[in-house]
């Protein structure tokens, strides 16, 4: 069997500094987050200092990380936006995943760290000023919960939108603990509240931070987004006139709510009706519509089928 006609090639057509990052759309809330986590940390640890309050130590040091991380998106949203060269085509997407990537390593080591100091204050528990820790943390839980709501509809576009969404959300519950851990101290005495509400901020930490950091590598490994199901998509696109055969199909995503796809298509050019142009731009077509893909490089492949018939 012999491969007769030409191999057409087709490229949705598009500008790659024109996609639109899930987390460039909400860069203004992510400026704002930014600054009102950064008056919370100078907050809390200001008032870890003068209350001697771990609970409140290990947030403020998380909150140093947010306001880190989310300088760290807000940096590789600016390169995002920068134009595409011919050095770097696809321009600098990647450094969105990238910086979330870090993230999650630095989230990762505060819970150790949390984890550690929590484990020494158990073993010999400290007094502390739970007047002033409820005051702070109270401050720090409504600017938190402030956050989560300017956040909570972008947290889906983007790994570093969802990142930084993870990270408010811990931050409002680290208050919430420790305004608990506070209202215990100052009723009972009890001090050893104090490590055991650090505890229970790292250990939820660590669950949604190790969720990032798998999204981030599998991006970065460039594998099968996972909302696409490659088997039905083949079988989508072979179930379209004129179409035979699928095969080196691979699907990607360059960065949150960017994706692509390459795929090498069979087709029959005896087939009644066929149009190489027109059967690319149905394919395109039906790519957008079930799959939301509209960054596709395919490959025409013409066969005569009543050829490879005639030699069998």
């Amino acid at each position: 069997m012999s491969e007769i006609g030409k191999n057409v090639m087709a490229q949705q057509p598009h500008s790659h500094n024109h996609f639109a990052s899930g987390a460039g759309r909400n860069k203004r809330r992510l400026k704002l987050v930014l600054v009102l986590t950064a008056t919370i940390f100078l907050a809390e640890l200001l008032g870890s200092w003068l209350a001697n309050s771990l609970t409140l130590f290990a947030d403020s040091i998380h909150m140093l990380t947010d306001v880190f991380g989310e300088g760290m998106a807000l940096l590789a949203i600016w390169f995002a936006e920068r134009p595409a060269t011919r050095q770097k085509t696809y321009g600098y997407y990647r450094l969105e995943i990238l910086a979330a990537l870090a993230n999650g390593i630095i989230l990762f080591a505060l819970s150790g760290y949390i984890l550690f100091e929590a484990w020494q204050r158990l073993r010999q528990p400290e007094a502390v000023q739970s007047g002033l820790m409820m005051v702070v943390a109270a401050v720090g839980l409504s600017i938190n919960l402030f956050n989560v709501r300017l956040l909570m509809s972008a947290s889906s576009e983007s790994l570093n939108m969802k990142g930084a969404f993870y990270e408010v959300v811990s931050d409002a519950l680290g208050s919430a603990g420790a305004l608990v851990a506070g209202l215990v101290m100052l009723f009972s005495g009890w001090y050893y509240a104090d490590p055991i509400f650090s505890v229970a901020i790292a250990l939820f930490i660590l669950p949604r931070t190790w969720t990032l950091l798998r999204e981030a590598v599998d991006v970065l490994l460039e594998a099968t987004p996972a909302r696409l199901d490659l088997t039905q998509m083949e079988a989508d696109i072979r179930a379209m006139p004129c179409v035979r055969e699928v095969h080196d199909l691979h699907a990607w995503t360059i960065t949150s709510g960017v994706e692509a796809l390459s795929a090498h298509i069979l087709v029959d050019k005896h087939t009644p009706g066929y149009n190489a142009h027109g059967t690319l731009c149905d394919v395109r077509d039906m790519l957008h519509q079930r799959y939301g893909i509209d960054h596709a490089t395919l490959q025409i492949e013409e066969k005569s089928l009543q050829a490879q018939e005639g030699m069998m």
